[in-house]
């Protein structure tokens, strides 16, 4: 049997699975494509989370956060290793990420340290950029790694 290939999923997954329909015809599309690739596609993958995700969807509205926890609990989670906080400070210091996005520079930094195939999101200003992820793959690879494919739940929906 072939091995699965491996996820991290950001916290923008299970914060579109668990929220209210939007009336944002956007948002509700990619809440529909959340839930219909964790219906149909999650058991394709080995999917990982970091305390970082955690951190995240235990914010905001208690009942919101205890649902996005619930959606998370049994997942693996990734240490943040000293090699991983250098990279996700490397991608702040040297501005290929605004400082504002330091959280998303960890969760680019720790599933690249841990050899991700995939980092799933729905956060396409920091992470999913096409603009900024050759600067951020360049990083990786200063450090010895391969960026691990940045991707949306629309992309993993396979045929």
């Amino acid at each position: 049997m072939a091995t699965k290939q491996k996820l991290y999923l950001e916290t923008t997954i299970p914060s579109y699975l668990t929220s209210t329909p939007s009336r944002d015809l956007i948002v509700a599309a990619h809440q529909q494509i959340t839930r219909e690739w964790w219906d149909k596609r999650k058991e394709s993958f080995d999917i990982y989370i970091s305390q970082v995700v955690l951190d995240e969807a235990k914010a905001g509205d208690v009942q919101a956060a205890r649902k996005r926890l619930k959606i998370l609990n049994g997942f693996p989670i990734l240490e943040m290793t000293s090699i991983a906080l250098e990279l996700a400070n490397e991608l702040i210091v040297t501005r290929t990420l605004p400082a504002k996005a330091a959280r998303d520079a960890f969760h680019i930094a720790i599933a690249t340290v841990h050899g991700m195939d995939f980092l799933m999101t729905w956060n396409c200003a920091h992470i999913a950029n096409a603009i900024i992820i050759q600067s951020v793959a360049k990083k990786a690879r200063q450090y010895g790694y391969s960026l691990p494919i940045i991707c949306t739940p629309t992309e993993l929906l396979g045929e």
